[in-house]
């Protein structure tokens, strides 16, 4: 299977050392491509709406390919994150803003109703909870129907000072998330089909940001009853 992971910040820290061990814990011979925010992408969205009409058209848009290219191609998403003030890190969410055309009220990528993700978010104190949220809901509007989430508490500032009893507990625990991953495709629940009718209806009702949009469904069957999980 190919696993993508997107790293909250370009220092292999706690996330991203607890993101690897699942990636690396996935039963079978996997390939592994790495993104880490702000390296790969060190952009903030400006706003200027151009994706809406032309994806092309966004300023950043040759970076921002390779990594949506990947995320096309994998079966797995690694989302990491460290919480930076009880949320996800600004590298991260600038990343999130600038593919928010590819949410279900806009294009969404028909591959991305078939993955399954992991969130990986850790903390010294506090606040992983909420930072994962900020990344599940990104990856639902998405499509994504399977997402698990793993937040931790690490009293610490980095990896190297987690103590050890800790790193028993993550290593124990990222044994058994891998173990849930599979080659089966996921399931697509009532949440994620109730949310794709409902932009299909608004699409059909002409209330999208772009007839591009409606085409863009149009093409794909989805307003004649199509699925992109079926």
């Amino acid at each position: 299977m190919k696993i993508v992971t997107l790293n909250g910040q370009n220092h292999k820290g706690s996330s991203y050392h607890t993101g690897r061990m699942i990636a690396d814990k996935i039963p079978g011979k996997n390939e592994i491509k790495e993104f880490f925010f702000p390296k790969d992408l060190n952009h903030f969205c400006s706003g200027c709406y151009q994706c809406i009409e032309d994806e092309t058209a966004c300023p950043y848009y040759d970076e921002k390919k390779i990594i949506i290219d990947a995320m096309d191609e994998a079966d797995i998403l690694v989302v990491t994150t460290p919480t930076y003030c009880l949320h996800v890190s600004a590298p991260l969410k600038a990343f999130i803003d600038l593919t928010f055309d590819l949410w279900m009220s806009h294009r969404p990528m028909e591959s991305m109703f078939g993955k399954k993700a992991v969130i990986v978010s850790t903390a010294a104190g506090s606040g992983t909870k909420s930072a994962i949220k900020d990344i599940r809901d990104a990856l639902f509007y998405m499509g994504v129907p399977k997402i698990i989430k793993y937040g931790v508490s690490v009293q610490a500032m980095n990896w190297n000072q987690v103590p050890e009893k800790k790193k028993a507990k993550i290593e124990k625990d990222t044994s058994s998330i891998a173990k849930k991953i599979n080659g089966k495709k996921p399931f697509v629940g009532i949440k994620t089909s109730f949310m794709f009718m409902m932009m299909g209806k608004m699409q059909k009702k002409g209330w999208s940001s772009s007839p591009v949009e409606t085409e863009y469904w149009k093409e794909k069957g989805w307003l004649d009853g199509k699925k992109p999980w079926k």
